[in-house]
């Protein structure tokens, strides 16, 4: 038997760990950025413009956590690399979820995540209702994220 399927599913684990992760590293320094401004200005916001700084970090946990339970199900012992292709294909599939939309969710909740600094701002009263902005984008993160530990954990049981 070949190495190509244990490749598929490093692969899919290596995905899984660092797009969601190169998006929340970019995003959490879009939102740093304009924290700052927002602090520059009134000092005493910083717990709040913190928070929303810190949203978009979440699908980086997100991807590691999923490539971490995928390289657990593996099961490789006493170097035994052994995976069928289709075994292999089925964990790049199941790790492609939280690798493609915890990218473009950490973005996007970053861009929601500094409007929302801009809005506390000018009116602090009003963090409660900014937090909705990137709360709602993170939603998507999380149905990714239980798609794809729904997914691993299924080809774990298949005898493919």
């Amino acid at each position: 038997m070949s190495n190509l399927g244990i490749i598929f599913a490093v692969l899919g684990m290596a995905l899984a760990a660092l797009l969601p992760g190169w998006g929340s590293a970019k995003g959490v320094g879009m939102a740093g950025q304009a924290g700052a401004g927002v602090l520059a200005d009134n000092p005493s916001l910083f717990s709040k413009v913190l928070v929303l700084q810190l949203l978009p970090a979440t699908q980086g946990i997100y991807g590691f956590l999923i490539a971490v339970i995928a390289m657990g199900n593996i099961g490789i012992s006493g170097g035994d690399f052994n995976m069928s292709i289709a075994k292999g294909l089925a964990y790049l599939g199941a790790c492609l979820p939280i690798a493609v939309v915890g990218f473009i969710s950490a973005i996007h909740q970053a861009k929601t995540s500094i409007a929302s600094m801009q809005l506390i701002s000018k009116r602090p009263d009003q963090f409660g209702k900014s937090m909705l902005f990137p709360v709602m984008v993170e939603m998507y993160a999380i149905l990714a994220v239980l798609v794809s530990f729904i997914a691993v954990n299924g080809v774990a049981g298949m005898a493919l």
